[in-house]
């Protein structure tokens, strides 16, 4: 194997066991992940943490360009040259039963259904209400350091990236840093302008997506400082960044991430809290307002669940529809790039996610009676914008779905019962919008992928962690 790796090209993660030597087996990664399960007295070897849980919580992350030679009785690592390589044991705290369907139909809708409590653990112990502090200690990053950023990139892909819109938003607006949002896979090709003074942000649900990974070594070339905020202990991206905020959110088996982004959007916040105080930008009355709304949000999500009948009755009307468009304002546009991507994702329906302040820049040009329109429309200082972009619609002849925290009955006179529909949810804080809207769009992604009968857990053409180039 070790005259053979040099003239390998590319990534991959190779399982070897030889015909005539069947009690010895081979594990090798340069890219793709590879998980040893530490058992008493037996081995595992996986690409995932969820396939070993029934076995072991203790596992050992093979790094890039290591080995793992697994008998019945040990295990040595070394990397492609030979030389010894120490590796520590991980302990994973998850539940095995978490990685189960639970009774749920399907593992995606489980995992919705999860977000009251992925959410709480992600929340839990990092906030005092009174003193009006963050605490996130296992944040390895000086506060000098942070007090020297004056801008922040966001790297990643797919939904996550569209998290790192979101985050946009609350870094300006909460801790006062400019900020970009890159796409992993397109970050390092283009000489991106970074220094000491920037902080890159990286966000991967898996701490393994190699345009992601990518990207933070691009980054780190350049001297700037890091942070990755993910859900596996001892990923690979979790080693290379300078610190790591885990979100605590259970194995996600569904490929199409949906508590996994939640809990994302929940970090970005604290991560902007505590930023923002840090650098002076966040006073202490200002932080307890939010901590006292972030208290408030799993119980808030676990209420916004009860629109799943609804959700799925809307799903019934519409799910033969060919297109779709999602509209969206400030912090609850990329909202609408999230429900969009659901959609694809799960049922193959071609949907597109704009600013609604774009409909007039193109979109509108696909508005009729087959288009269904999917508007969020929370109340505050851009609601009335999102009312006259739905009269417009109107007025084209097309059909709306509004998730709003308005009372319904201020869209009487617009939206006809019988073409048109509602979605009520919560009223929150406007940086906890975002968290509340995205749930009856994850569930109408599901309803209609399972009405049209597609695989919502395993979607062809996708996989759960994009671990190739």
């Amino acid at each position: 194997m070790r005259r053979a790796l040099p003239q390998l090209r590319g990534l991959f993660g190779l399982v070897l066991i030889a015909a005539d030597d069947p009690d010895k087996i081979i594990a090798v990664r340069n890219g793709p992940p590879l998980v040893v399960g530490m058992g008493e007295g037996e081995f595992i070897v996986a690409s995932d943490i969820p396939a070993v849980l029934g076995h072991t919580r203790d596992v050992v992350f093979l790094g890039d360009q290591e080995l793992a030679v697994i008998t019945r009785t040990q295990v040595a690592f070394t990397d492609f040259a030979g030389s010894a390589v120490s590796k520590a044991t991980q302990r994973i705290r998850w539940d095995p039963m978490l990685a189960e369907k639970a009774g749920h139909k399907h593992f995606m809708l489980k995992e919705i259904f999860e977000q009251p409590w992925a959410i709480q653990e992600t929340l839990l112990g990092r906030m005092s209400e009174e003193q009006g502090e963050v605490r996130l200690g296992e944040l390895d990053l000086s506060d000098d350091t942070l007090r020297a950023v004056d801008q922040v990139v966001i790297l990643a892909c797919g939904t996550s990236w569209i998290a790192g819109q979101v985050g946009k938003f609350l870094f300006e607006q909460i801790a006062g840093v400019r900020t970009d949002v890159d796409y992993g896979s397109e970050y390092r090709y283009r000489q991106p302008i970074a220094d000491e003074r920037t902080l890159a942000l990286v966000i991967t649900q898996s701490g393994e997506t190699a345009d992601t990974l990518a990207s933070l070594r691009e980054a780190r070339s350049r001297g700037t400082p890091s942070i990755a905020i993910c859900n596996v202990v001892g990923s690979m991206v979790t080693r290379v960044a300078d610190a790591a905020l885990y979100t605590h959110a259970g194995p996600e088996i569904g490929v199409a991430s949906t508590k996994a982004f939640t809990s994302q959007l929940v970090a970005l916040i604290l991560l902007a809290l505590h930023v923002g105080r840090v650098r002076g930008t966040v006073d202490t009355g200002d932080a307890r307002r939010h901590i006292a709304a972030l208290t408030q949000l799993p119980g808030l999500v676990q209420h916004t669940l009860g629109c799943d009948a609804a959700v799925a009755s809307i799903a019934k009307r519409f799910y033969r529809r060919t297109d779709f468009l999602y509209l969206g304002r400030g912090i609850n546009y990329p909202i609408a790039l999230e429900g969009a991507l659901k959609l694809k994702e799960i049922s193959y329906i071609h949907a597109e996610g704009y600013p609604a302040g774009e409909l007039k820049h193109g979109p509108i040009a696909l508005i009729d009676e087959n288009l269904p329109v999917v508007a969020l429309a929370p109340g505050g200082p851009v609601f009335p914008k999102m009312m006259s972009n739905l009269e417009e619609v109107k007025a084209r002849g097309g059909t709306v779905i509004v998730v709003t925290d308005t009372d319904p009955q201020a869209f009487s006179d617009l939206l006809d019962p019988g073409r048109d529909a509602v979605v009520p949810i919560p009223a929150a804080a406007p940086h906890l919008s975002p968290i509340l809207s995205v749930v009856p769009l994850q569930l109408l992604a599901y309803h209609i992928g399972v009405l049209r009968g597609c695989d919502v857990d395993q979607p062809r053409n996708l996989a759960k962690s994009v671990t190739v180039e």
